[in-house]
């Protein structure tokens, strides 16, 4: 709950790129351009810009010594974009520093039967924001997820959780500020030209120090050849 009756709309657009590099390791960008309204009593505000970027690089180290178990090893990093100084009452484009992750990741597929099981945990290292000496605190994530296809059309729904540790505001620790987050995310994949269509939404469960709503997911795949 915003103060002053504030009532957020955040809407985000996401670039993916994805490609292999070596066998058994991959690497992948996200851009993303937010539109960010908050309405109050006060009156409305608006934020648009380019939000984060984020890079990872894929590994299977077990592939290497003829180990078939779909286990991988990801590392990626956050790069803070644009401008972040923002009011209060604001939901900022970023948090205005820099992540480092580390996850491992799992996966197996029911072949033939067309269904399949994924998921990771993983740890988030974050630093300190330096323009007004803000910290966040690092955070343990998870996913996971059941996906197949019934006909053409595909389906998929995930489980996902971030828990953050004590923040710092001004050199002082806040541990009531916590962040926390758990969401439930169902969407179809329905055949579209040379990929497909994602359709979805992405349901709060539980969470604390967020700002939270139901969000609309829709989105585009397709793979490229060179």
């Amino acid at each position: 709950m915003f103060p002053a009756m504030g009532h957020a709309v955040a809407t985000g657009s996401f670039l993916t790129l994805a490609m292999g590099l070596l066998d058994g390791l991959d690497a992948w960008a996200q851009f993303s351009f937010q539109r960010l309204r908050f309405d109050d009593l006060v009156g409305r505000r608006t934020s648009t810009g380019f939000g984060d970027v984020r890079l990872f690089a894929r590994t299977a180290p077990l592939r290497a010594l003829g180990v078939s178990t779909p286990l991988a090893i990801r590392a990626g990093v956050k790069i803070p974009v644009g401008d972040f100084d923002v009011g209060s009452n604001m939901i900022p484009l970023g948090d205005g520093q820099r992540d480092w992750e580390l996850m491992l990741e799992l996966g197996h597929s029911f072949y033939p039967a067309p269904t399949y099981v994924m998921g990771w945990i993983g740890y988030r290292w974050r630093e300190e924001a330096t323009e007004d000496a803000t910290d966040f605190g690092d955070e343990r994530f998870f996913y996971a997820a059941v996906g197949g296809e019934v006909g053409p059309i595909g389906y998929k729904a995930a489980l996902e959780g971030w828990y953050g540790a004590t923040p710092v505001f001004g050199g002082f620790e806040s541990p009531g500020s916590k962040r926390e987050m758990v969401r439930f995310n169902p969407s179809l994949l329905i055949p579209a030209g040379p990929g497909q269509i994602e359709v979805g939404v992405r349901w709060p469960l539980a969470g604390k120090n967020l700002p939270a709503g139901t969000d609309l997911v829709l989105g585009y795949f397709t793979r490229l050849g060179f």
